[in-house]
C-alpha cells in the first residue's frame, strides 16, 4: 500500500448562493426533507462557512459555482439579468479570496449566442476560471444547436465546462421508490448522457479545445461509453476522446470508483469534488487521503488528483511550469 502524502486539496465541486438571493429549495419538499434542506440552505448562503475548511487547513482552495436551480421559481424561471448579477458577485468574491476561491461562471448553455457572450464577459472581463452549466434542459442535451455557441466560446477561451446534473423527468419520478440512490441514478444517467451526446454528435471532435467536467454520479455512463464505444458508437476512438476532453470528480470518495475513473480516463482527468454542502458538508481531507491510498495510487498520482489537476485545468499559477496566471 502506498503511503498517504500531505495533500493540497482543491475541492472542485462547491456550491454557493450569495445572501442577496432567496433560495427556493424548500418548495415542494416532503416534511422529512425540509429539515435537511434547511440545514443545507444555511450553509449554501453563508460564505464564512464555505471558507472554514480552507481557513482550518483542511483544503487549499475551493472551486465555487452558483446553481440557478436553487433560486429559480417552480417553473424554473429567473428574473432578467440574474445570471449576469450572479457572475458579477462571484467575481467580487474570488477577487477578495484570490488563490483560495476560484469561480465558475453560471451560464444557461441553451441560450444561444447570448450565453456565449456571457461566457466571454465572465472569463475575459470578470476573470472567472471556467463555466458552470446544467447538463440538460427539457428535452435538450448539450449536443443541441442552442448549446453550441456556449461550448465553442469555452473551447476558444480554453476554460473548462462543469456539466452539472439535473432532475430528469420522468426518470426521477420513476426511480423515486428507490430512495436517494434512485435520485442519484437518475441524475447520474442524465449527466453521463450529456457527454455521450457530445461524443455521438461529433461535438467533442469538432471542438478539440473543449474540456468537460462531470460529477462522480456520471461514472457509470462513462464506463459504458469507454467499454462499448469503439464497437457500438458511430465515432471511433471514444476512449481517446474521453481521455483527451472529459474529467470526473471524486464525489462519494470511494476507492473503487476513483480507481475506475483513473483506469478509464487517466489519472490527470480525475479531480477532488465533494458536492459541498449538499452531499458532503464537513471537512474532507482525511477521507480524500484514505480513499486515494486505498485506490492504490502513489504519491505523485495522489497529488495530481488532490489539486494539481484542478490547477492545471483552471490555468491557475501554483508552481506549475506550464500554467497561466489567471486573476
Amino acid at each position: 500500500m502506498h503511503p498517504s502524502p500531505s495533500l493540497d486539496i482543491i475541492d472542485f465541486h462547491t456550491h454557493h448562493v450569495p445572501r442577496s438571493w432567496t433560495l427556493t429549495t424548500l418548495a415542494g419538499r416532503a416534511p422529512q426533507e425540509r429539515t435537511q434542506w434547511e440545514r443545507i440552505n444555511r450553509k449554501l448562503s453563508d460564505f464564512g462557512t464555505l471558507m472554514e475548511a480552507i481557513n482550518a487547513g483542511d483544503l487549499a482552495g475551493r472551486v465555487v459555482n452558483v446553481p440557478t436551480t436553487l433560486i429559480a421559481d417552480p417553473e424554473g424561471n429567473l428574473p432578467s439579468g440574474t445570471i449576469q448579477r450572479i457572475n458579477d458577485q462571484l467575481a467580487e468574491l474570488t477577487a477578495v479570496h484570490a488563490g483560495k476561491v476560484y469561480g465558475l461562471a453560471t451560464v444557461d448553455a441553451f441560450a444561444g449566442n447570448a450565453a456565449a457572450d456571457e461566457v466571454t464577459r465572465a472569463v475575459r472581463d470578470l476573470g472567472l476560471c471556467g463555466i458552470f452549466v446544467d447538463c440538460a434542459k427539457g428535452g435538450l442535451l448539450l449536443d443541441a444547436p442552442q448549446a453550441r455557441p456556449t461550448l465553442a466560446a469555452a473551447a476558444k477561451l480554453g476554460v473548462p465546462v462543469f456539466v452539472h446534473p439535473i432532475y430528469p423527468q420522468p426518470l426521477t419520478e420513476q426511480l423515486k421508490r428507490c430512495g436517494r440512490l434512485g435520485t442519484f441514478l437518475a441524475r447520474g444517467t442524465i449527466n453521463a448522457a450529456s457527454v455521450i451526446a457530445l461524443i455521438e454528435s461529433g461535438t467533442l471532435e469538432e471542438l478539440p479545445g473543449l474540456r468537460i467536467v462531470v460529477t462522480g454520479l456520471a461514472l457509470g455512463g462513462l464506463l459504458i461509453a469507454g467499454g462499448f464505444g469503439n464497437e457500438f458508437s458511430s465515432h471511433k476512438g471514444v476512449r481517446d476522446l474521453l481521455q483527451r476532453q472529459v474529467y470526473v470528480d471524486t464525489m462519494g470518495f470511494h476507492p473503487m470508483s476513483i480507481r475506475a475513473a483513473v483506469d478509464l480516463l487517466g489519472v490527470e482527468n480525475v479531480l477532488v469534488g465533494s458536492d459541498w454542502p449538499i452531499v458532503n458538508d464537513g471537512f474532507i481531507a482525511d477521507r480524500v487521503r484514505r480513499a486515494l491510498t486505498d485506490a492504490q495510487l502513489d504519491e505523485t498520482q495522489q497529488r495530481l488528483i488532490a489539486g494539481d489537476n484542478a490547477r492545471r485545468l483552471l490555468q491557475v499559477h501554483m508552481d506549475l511550469p506550464d500554467a497561466v496566471v489567471r486573476r
